[in-house]
């Protein structure tokens, strides 16, 4: 584990206090934990979601067809 000393506005401070009552966190490393694994989870690459993986399974069922000229087929001449 890592210790870091932060500074942080009024704002900031706050809305980890909010956090830190609302989910019952000891302490603000576990708030920001908290909000830092949050944001991993929504910003994630799409290809490490698990929607993601889903559709692509999905899509190896799918039939395929063989296109000889790509450019060709797809008018990009």
């Amino acid at each position: 584990m890592v210790k870091a000393l932060i500074e942080l506005n009024e704002n900031i401070n706050r809305v980890l206090n909010l956090i830190k009552v609302k989910y019952g966190f000891k302490d603000k490393s576990e708030a920001i934990n908290f909000v830092v694994s949050k944001y991993i989870d929504d910003e994630a690459e799409p290809d490490l979601r698990p929607e993601f993986i889903e559709k692509m399974k999905k899509r190896q069922l799918e039939s395929t067809i063989k296109i000889a000229d790509f450019k060709k087929h797809f008018g990009l001449n």
